[in-house]
């Protein structure tokens, strides 16, 4: 890319001494927009492509701003794989800086895969975008990844392809053992209720009913209406599930509040919008989902683990 944007001009050139030399030896330079996409990618790239990331693991995809060395990054980079259907608000920036030099992918617009809508919220109506948490989504954005990387270099297309059909068994064998493991749980506690309302597709794959108390994090979290209309539903609907659930990059201060009056136990965190660090439960994306299937396993009265 050519063009710099004015707000961070002042920062950059520390960052440009400091990270330029790290992309010498790569043919190709791709930036994801938050750690899940950043898996997939560089489980097709290969070694040959340098994949770096915009959100770091343990920050909310939806809330993020742009920082110096992002901005920097980016204009050492070919292509940028993004979620897109407004996960990443910021997007905007990226697409204001960029020239014809620059690729952007709106994976999840592109993916041949059914859209959800939004429960709940401000945005309700509007496509869900988590559409990654069911394997099967994961594995239409892995087709997006390896036609565009084929298209970059097309020497290495068939690399891709290769690696890009490993990675479609491995998710439908994941799909499978998740599938096995929530088996166990009764149909009358197959209810997620979470902070954000980003279980719907994981919600439509296993079987279950999802309730958010607002759509989208980078929405109002916890208003007065929103934590009212939770409250209610949980007062009068039977049976009532045996918990409830927050995630790793929302505080559980809402859900904390919701259990205490509605006297159910809270379980978490679920790892939605994020993977962990490398040396906690969710440090890929099948460990992500198995970690969520044991948390839901216990918390809603699965059979007793092996």
């Amino acid at each position: 890319m050519s063009k710099r944007v004015t707000w961070v001009c002042t920062l950059l050139f520390v960052a440009l001494i400091s990270t330029a030399p790290a992309y010498a030896n790569t043919t190709l330079r791709v930036i994801a927009s938050f750690s899940v996409m950043e898996e997939l990618v560089k489980r097709v790239a290969g070694d040959t492509v340098s994949v770096n990331v915009i959100v770091p693991r343990g920050e909310d995809v939806h809330r993020w701003e742009l920082t110096p060395p992002n901005v920097l990054a980016l204009e050492e980079t070919h292509i940028v794989f993004y979620n897109g259907l407004g996960l990443e608000p910021w997007i905007r920036h990226i697409e204001a800086m960029s020239d014809d030099e620059l690729t952007l992918v709106e994976v999840a617009r592109k993916a041949d895969y059914t859209p959800l809508m939004i429960s709940t919220g401000a945005h309700q109506g509007e496509p869900d975008p988590h559409m990654w948490m069911d394997p099967e989504g994961a594995a239409a954005y892995i087709d997006v990844i390896a036609e565009t990387l084929a298209k970059h270099l097309p020497d290495q297309a068939d690399e891709f392809y290769s690696r890009a059909e490993e990675a479609r068994q491995a998710l439908d064998n994941l799909n499978l053992a998740v599938k096995e493991r929530l088996e166990g749980i009764p149909q009358t506690n197959r209810t997620l209720l979470t902070s954000e309302a980003g279980f719907g597709y994981f919600a439509r794959a296993y079987a279950f009913e999802a309730q958010g108390v607002w759509g989208v994090n980078h929405e109002t979290q916890g208003s007065a209406e929103a934590m009212a209309k939770m409250s209610e539903y949980l007062a009068n609907n039977r049976p009532r599930p045996p918990a409830l659930f927050f995630e790793s990059t929302t505080p559980s201060i809402h859900m904390d509040a919701l259990s205490r009056e509605a006297s159910l136990p809270l379980a978490g965190p679920l790892y939605v919008d994020s993977l962990s660090g490398a040396d906690g439960p969710a440090a890929n994306y099948a460990d992500m989902l198995h970690h969520n299937a044991e948390v839901m396993h216990t918390a809603l009265g699965g059979a007793t683990a092996e």
